[in-house]
């Protein structure tokens, strides 16, 4: 099935488009003078013919691609020339912007391909005039900022074409305003709307049934899949080609959305609504009487586990815990409340809808609970969890496979399914991935990076530090990382497996290199939005930055600012999950090893993905420190660095002080045992 092999039997036959992927990514061909930078590349050129060719035969093909194979382009080819109707996936929407900006504009003039492209994103995203214009009436702000906010995105709405508040960068992404003036599946009022022809969601959603090629995000994805309602359901029956890029981040993201999840928050935000909306349409009931009950019940629900954060699995909550009676309580009021909004739902359409809003959240209450046995594992399939925030609680129902649902999605129509990512395999096998999404026994192949890892890189684990449970651990971590930051100049990402990691090193780092008179900048996620952070790192040229799970993927940073990669721990995902527990414990009843079959697959994954920040260019040099002794002293140690790029290895300090002095070049040992 993939480029090189003999000839099938038709429809059609292998390499069918080679000659032509071969001319388009030469030499002479048309992306070189399309891309200053372009240069043709064997691994490229092979895994473009591999995806023409799985799009041509209409079969699901799983590409993992070294960094540097350049495969964002290995797949907009054939997908432009030959893919028909088109979605691509994407992991986030900065990705997604990416593609839609720069990437398909690129080769869609290289290739002279008359197609035409549409951007998707989900209706949190677009302007809403309704609700617009009842923020501009009401005058329900909280701060002065949110005024100025409101009065540019009152600007924005006469001068925009498609209403995407990301192309108003003057408002910041995580500006509260945003929720006042955006739409829900909840608080849009569809075709009874005034504004319906003029709504930037419809008009997008209309753009993507007409378009060639449709981007869109995992998020969206799934949660058409799961809620029908963002644009993609009416575009998959037309799909020949779908195409999922960062394809590794898909089974968590399926797994939330075929999940059900419902909050507190939920609850106070209808109450909200329905006190505004019966003030406004309905004079008759006492709708502040009404409210208060069900807000005091669903913030009762929250107190009856203290104020830390936590998550419990539902047999680990005790049987006596008011919990129960709690969530009961909060069941009651509410039905109290539907019963007003039902004797009022005709006064305004706006009141219909609460009482709908309303009705599936009794629904969803109603939903969270055990089976007739009294289990969490429903059938094996589904574990039920509370998750405590600091003023919320959030009920899970979580699927503990998304493959039965995920397969279904693939029946019916043939069409081409692409999934590529860096890291989607552990040492060549696609056995987790392929295993979590349903794939089992499809086509998969992997491209190596063309980068030289032996001269560019270096994989330094240093001697002596604790076991990772130990107390002080991650001073001895920042102990040992010191002097290699200072011998790299600064020019580091620090990546922490914890929130409470990240905090700890840059209280250490700050005071350290105040005492010891380091110019380093020091940048701490959390401090500022990650672009912002990112673009300071990137300009300040010798900066730190410490961050935790964002910063370990979707993360490009080229050239001479980051030489030196620190990772603390194996990422292994914490012991009380309990959608983890409960997908272990349905592995070890089948007679499967859950850390051997799971856990450490995972964790491989998620360390290729942190590893992969290093090198990005074929002029970059760097070293990965990986802090944990355990890649070292435990079986499964070689099975995790087998798996990460081919750097020289060392666990000598000296060995790194000495790549970093300028002109060496590393002459650490490569041998399997240093």
């Amino acid at each position: 099935m993939l480029a090189g092999d003999p000839a099938l039997a038709e429809p059609v036959p292998p390499g069918k488009h080679d000659a032509e992927v071969d001319r388009l990514f030469g030499a002479g061909g048309p992306l070189a003078p399309a891309v200053g930078t372009f240069k043709p590349r064997q691994s490229q050129t092979e895994m473009a013919k591999a995806i023409a060719q799985a799009i041509g035969e209409q079969q699901v093909l799983m590409a993992e691609a070294g960094t540097g194979t350049g495969k964002t382009f290995a797949y907009l080819v054939p997908a432009l020339l030959w893919g028909g109707k088109t979605i691509i996936s994407t992991g986030t929407k900065n990705l997604q912007d990416q593609l839609f900006l720069r990437d398909i504009p690129t080769v869609r003039a290289a290739l002279k391909a008359p197609v035409s492209v549409a951007l998707l994103k989900g209706r949190s995203n677009y302007v809403c005039h309704f609700h617009l214009e009842r923020t501009l009436q009401n005058g329900r702000l909280t701060s002065r900022d949110d005024v100025g906010h409101l009065r540019e995105i009152s600007r924005f709405i006469k001068m925009t074409n498609s209403g995407d508040k990301a192309e108003l960068t003057k408002v910041p992404e995580t500006a509260s305003v945003w929720n006042l003036v955006t739409s829900t599946r909840d608080t849009c009022m569809g075709q009874e709307c005034q504004y319906y022809q003029d709504c930037f969601v419809m008009k997008a959603r209309r753009e993507a049934q007409q378009a060639d090629v449709v981007v869109v995000n995992h998020h969206l994805f799934f949660a058409d899949v799961a809620l029908k309602d963002t644009g993609v359901a009416e575009l998959l029956p037309s799909a020949n080609t779908v195409i999922f890029d960062e394809a590794h981040q898909l089974p968590d993201t399926a797994t939330m959305f075929f999940g059900q999840t419902v909050s507190t928050s939920q609850v106070l935000e209808l109450c909200r609504d329905v006190l505004a909306e019966g003030l406004a349409h309905a004079r008759g009931p006492d709708w502040a009487k009404v409210v208060t009950v069900v807000e005091k019940a669903a913030r009762d629900l929250r107190l009856t586990f203290g104020q830390d954060t936590m998550r419990l699995s539902l047999p680990q909550i005790m049987p006596n815990s008011p919990f129960f009676p709690a969530l009961e309580t909060l069941k009651e009021e509410l039905e109290g409340m539907i019963t007003v909004l039902e004797e009022q739902a005709e006064r305004a359409e706006t009141i219909e809808q609460c009482r709908v809003r309303a009705v599936e959240l009794k629904a969803a209450l109603d939903a969270w609970k055990p089976d007739a046995k009294g289990k969490v594992v429903e059938g094996d399939q589904a574990v039920l969890w509370v998750e405590a925030f600091s003023s919320s609680l959030q009920l899970h129902k979580t699927p503990l496979s998304v493959a039965p649902v995920f397969s279904s999605q693939r029946e019916g129509t043939p069409r081409a399914w692409i999934f590529t990512s860096a890291t989607l395999a552990v040492k060549n096998d696609f056995t987790h991935f392929s295993d979590q999404m349903g794939l089992t026994g499809e086509p998969a192949k992997t491209w190596p990076s063309p980068f030289n890892y032996q001269d560019q890189g270096l994989l330094y684990v240093p001697t002596g530090l604790p076991e990772p449970h130990a107390f002080a651990y991650t001073d001895a971590v920042v102990d040992c990382a010191l002097p290699v930051i200072e011998a790299a100049g600064g020019r580091t990402f620090f990546l922490c497996t914890t929130l409470r990691a990240v905090n700890r090193v840059a209280e250490r780092l700050r005071q350290e290199f105040a005492d010891r008179g380091l110019p380093f900048p020091l940048f701490v996620q959390g401090e500022r939005g990650r672009t912002e952070l990112l673009d300071s790192f990137r300009n300040a040229g010798n900066a730190v930055l410490v961050g935790s799970q964002s910063f370990w993927e979707g993360v490009d940073v080229r050239g001479d600012a980051l030489s030196l990669v620190i990772i603390d721990k194996l990422p292994f995902s914490p012991p009380d999950d309990p959608v983890l527990a409960a997908r272990i414990e349905v592995m070890e009843k089948q007679g499967l090893n859950g850390f051997m079959h799971h856990q450490l697959p995972e964790a491989i994954i998620t360390l290729k993905q942190g590893a992969g920040r290093l090198i990005r260019d074929v002029d970059d040099r760097g070293v990965l420190m990986i802090c944990d002794p355990r890649i070292i002293s435990k079986p499964y140690g070689r099975r995790i660095w087998q798996s990460l790029p081919p750097f020289k290895r060392t666990r000598v300090q000296a060995d790194v002080i000495e790549f970093f002095q300028p002109g060496s070049l590393s002459a650490a040992s490569s041998g399997p045992d240093s």
